[in-house]
């Protein structure tokens, strides 16, 4: 009998899209519209995403257009990414709103580096948490005599290598969005 690692392997995609997720939403310096992603707008009594009440385009690398369906919502838009302090420049304009970041100093690098550095530890944590579970699972399937001691040895070196390529996978998405940040 060989492990069915299905559950693993799902547990450690949703780690992997968590990361992807929260390095998204450290800023740059460089335009990205999944930073609004999390801000929501007050529209017709509830609360909406922005990008369900408005088209979402670059402009250039540094500023996003907001262009709202409804042009009564610009104001709430306006207020919604101010209030979010993100450190982005909003102004309105007939068209929308444009979304401007700035240049980053290099204080504020060091501090997204450092938090991105953060995330990256936190997804590894979790990694660790699922790999621990395993195991545990190995060691109650051997006791109950599902799985042997030769099943058991192949299925943690299994498991390693699965550990293993999942590091190597937030290690590479770690490295790319600090040369993002950096350039």
């Amino acid at each position: 009998m060989t492990y069915n690692f299905s559950e693993f392997n799902t547990r450690v995609n949703g780690i992997e899209e968590w990361l992807k997720k929260e390095f998204s939403l450290l800023r740059t310096g460089r335009a990205t519209s999944a930073i609004l992603d999390s801000i929501t707008v007050e529209s017709y009594g509830s609360q909406t995403p922005i990008a369900h009440v408005a088209s979402i385009s670059m402009e250039d690398p540094r500023t996003l257009r907001v262009a709202p369906w409804d042009k009564t919502q610009v104001k709430a838009i306006e207020g919604a990414i101010q209030k979010a302090n993100i450190g982005l420049s909003v102004t309105s304009d007939e068209g929308g709103l444009r979304v401007i970041f700035p240049e980053l100093t290099g204080d504020r690098r060091l501090q997204i580096i450092k938090l991105l550095k953060d995330k990256f530890e936190d997804a590894r944590i979790s990694l660790r948490k699922e790999r621990e579970e395993v195991l545990n699972d190995f060691k109650r399937q051997e006791k109950e005599g599902t799985m042997s001691e030769d099943e058991h040895f192949k299925a943690k070196e299994e498991l390693q290598k699965l550990v293993d390529e999942a590091n190597r996978k937030f290690e590479g998405l770690a490295e790319h969005k600090e040369r993002e940040i950096n350039s």
